[in-house]
């Protein structure tokens, strides 16, 4: 079992808030599960606010055919972006959160979260540790969307020519994104001078640049 601290110590704004944890009782106890635990899943409603005391959550995105990827890891004093969203907006769950380890956490009921936003020093902790997550999830859509993406349209483009008449959401139909990703790719391409972009066609400027991108 991972060794859980204080959860003052890890979260330093939980000395300000009301009701205090003390107040709470048994209804803020810290509780134990093994590695595997399921937390919460997609589409359910968010029955708590978990805060990581000991161990690691993941959480993950899954897709229709059956594949997950990867948001990001919970670890102690640090705080759950879907769980903390799923509160503010009070809709479902975008992700599922499953631990990879024995872990020990306390798991916040809804109404007191909202109370303990109204204390300054929680809420600008929330707000803090929420931009930090954002970060991460920004990092990780620019290596999904485009440094994975923009190899496959380097490639998509090439064997058909000088010129290929093709619309982006055709291409975006090809490789399984949405048509606004291509199309940023694609100026993005037309802006280090691999190709010019036309109506419903799209002209191979440089096609060894796309070659070395492609590979």
């Amino acid at each position: 079992m991972a060794t859980a601290l204080r959860p003052t110590e890890l979260y330093p704004a939980l000395a300000q808030v009301q009701p205090s944890l003390a107040e709470l009782g048994p209804g803020a106890a810290p509780m134990s599960v093994p590695a595997g635990t399921v937390l919460f899943s997609e589409n359910t409603p968010c029955q708590g606010f978990p805060l990581v005391l000991g161990g690691e959550i993941k959480v993950s995105r899954s897709s229709g055919d059956g594949r997950a990827l990867e948001l990001y890891r919970v670890v102690p004093g640090e705080l759950c972006l879907v769980s903390s969203s799923c509160l503010f907006r009070s809709q479902p769950l975008s992700a599922h959160g499953i631990t990879t380890q024995a872990s020990t956490l306390m798991l916040i009921a809804p109404d007191i979260f909202r109370r303990w936003l109204e204390t300054p020093a929680f809420r600008n902790e929330v707000l803090g540790l929420f931009a930090e997550r954002m970060a991460d999830l920004t990092s990780l859509i620019d290596a999904v969307a485009f440094h994975k993406l923009d190899r496959r349209l380097a490639a998509a483009l090439l064997g058909h020519g000088q010129q290929r008449k093709v619309t982006h959401q055709t291409l975006a139909d090809e490789l399984g994104t949405v048509r606004e990703i291509v199309t940023r790719l694609l100026r993005r391409f037309e802006r280090e001078g691999w190709v010019t972009l036309g109506r419903e066609q799209i002209q191979i400027v440089d096609g060894a640049a796309l070659r070395a991108l492609g590979n």
